[in-house]
């Protein structure tokens, strides 16, 4: 090869090596982008998992809180018929015709109502309340009506009679409260 023809073809590998680094440049721009997108993806998906891990603790601690505060809710609202029969067990040996004249029945009432004290202050220790429903406004969150009765006194809707207590467990309704329900005295019109 002549020397023009060396400096010809120095100039097209040149021309060549310009385009391939041009090229070449152009690849590691495109893996550059694809690099950053992948870290951009792999950053969010992180974020969204740190996210989702902080949901769960929390979802995690509102249920251990609520299992400790209303582990016992079962056990308590069963619990809830012996105090219903101590009472009727009262009752009834009040209104025993056969036990009036027996000396002992005070002292047997009193021992029976000691009891039932009890069972109340470990239900009140345990946030288990009593609800309170005469002479109230009727709510079917916390009252069951049972049946109406005519009354012109009171308020339509106001509860009159309580047939079984009702009770909360701190801040849930444990049991509702069976009631007797005012409503208006039906005036019969005579005809004439």
């Amino acid at each position: 090869m002549t020397k023009p023809e060396k400096k010809e073809n120095q100039k097209e590998q040149s021309k060549d090596n310009d385009v391939s680094k041009a090229n070449e440049n152009k690849a590691n721009q495109v893996k550059e982008e694809t690099y950053e997108e992948k870290f951009n993806s792999t950053q969010e998906k992180l974020l969204r998992t740190m996210a989702e891990m902080e949901n769960q603790r929390r979802r995690f601690e509102k249920e251990k809180k609520e299992a400790f505060e209303f582990g016992g809710f079962n056990f308590a609202a069963e619990s809830l018929s012996i105090i219903d029969n101590i009472d009727r067990a009262i009752i009834s040996f009040k209104n025993d015709e056969s036990l009036k004249g027996n000396k002992d029945l005070p002292k047997i009432i009193e021992s029976i109502e000691i009891a039932k004290k009890d069972l109340i202050s470990i239900f009140k220790k345990n946030g288990i309340e009593p609800i309170d429903c005469i002479n109230k406004k009727f709510d079917p969150n916390f009252h069951q009506a049972m049946l109406e009765v005519e009354n012109s006194s009171q308020e339509p809707g106001t509860i009159v009679q309580e047939i079984q207590k009702g009770y909360m467990m701190k801040d849930r309704l444990l049991r509702p409260s069976l009631v007797g329900v005012a409503k208006k005295r039906e005036e019969k019109s005579e005809k004439k």
